[in-house]
């Protein structure tokens, strides 16, 4: 079954200027973390848009859960659905921390005795626990951010989309929160992320890529089928994830690494043997 299904999805901002997206197709399959990848201005944000209904008068067809948005059912959709854009600002909507995890418990009626645990819970994943009590304007960019992926999460979504929402944390934080959502991906298989970025590290983890430019769909498929096109990846400005640099720098060396070989313990276990 596919969540999202995306069908020569084209839009421009403005007719007389080139499409910002331009004939894209996709499918998401339940259950699958996808990354969409690509430079500034490749139309990837857009999309995103797009998507969460944020953008009408496109031309093409979003189905999501199997009903096609529209102004009568992006409502229904969204009851399903969390959304984490790149700027935490306009996401934050509560007074306090633990007001913000709230707002969407309280709008899903979740009783107000279940809230504190829930809250604890996800506060403490994303690290922002001993920040409950805070208000937004004593709080850093990348802990913002940490709470609209909290209240996110709390949420128990079906679908998690991603615009570019660790990009405003550090290394170290980017992969706390990438972890959270694996685990939260083992905790419940049907659980399907679309994560668009620029970060091919985080493309490398996923189970299928898409990469755009210039508002085109350029490339997809399996994280190691994308990124063997190094010299199309290369030509609009993508480098390779480190991973797939040093395994290929081996194979060159003539030792050759399993596909299943996918961390870099994997590895030093391998090397090792």
């Amino acid at each position: 079954m596919n969540i999202i299904e995306v069908e020569n999805l084209t839009y421009s901002y403005d007719k007389n200027e080139k499409n910002a997206v331009d004939g894209v197709s996709f499918s998401v399959p339940e259950g699958k973390y996808v990354t969409l990848i690509g430079h500034n201005g490749s139309g990837k944000s857009t999309l995103a848009k797009l998507l969460s209904g944020l953008i009408a008068n496109f031309e093409g067809k979003i189905t999501i859960f199997g009903k096609e948005v529209k102004k009568n059912t992006i409502h229904e959709i969204r009851k399903k659905m969390g959304l984490v854009f790149q700027n935490p600002d306009n996401q934050f909507v509560g007074s306090t921390v633990r007001d913000d995890i709230a707002f969407g418990l309280e709008n899903r009626q979740v009783k107000s005795e279940e809230m504190d645990p829930i809250i604890d819970t996800y506060s403490s994943k994303v690290g922002m626990k001993d920040f409950l009590d805070k208000s937004p304007e004593n709080l850093s960019g990348g802990q913002k951010q940490r709470v609209a992926i909290a209240g996110v999460l709390a949420m128990h979504p079906e679908l998690i989309i991603y615009d570019e929402a660790t990009s405003m944390l550090d290394p170290v934080g980017k992969k706390e929160i990438l972890d959270i959502t694996f685990n939260l991906r083992n905790e419940n298989p049907k659980l399907t992320v679309l994560s668009i970025t620029h970060d091919v590290e985080e493309a490398y983890r996923s189970d299928y890529v898409l990469v755009m430019n210039a508002g085109k769909l350029v490339l997809q498929g399996t994280p190691q089928e994308v990124f063997a096109h190094q010299e199309e990846l290369r030509s609009i400005r993508l480098d390779a994830p480190f991973f797939f640099s040093l395994k290929q720098a081996l194979l060159n060396r003539g030792i050759s690494i399993p596909d299943e070989i996918d961390t870099e313990a994997k590895l030093e276990d391998f090397l090792c043997r």
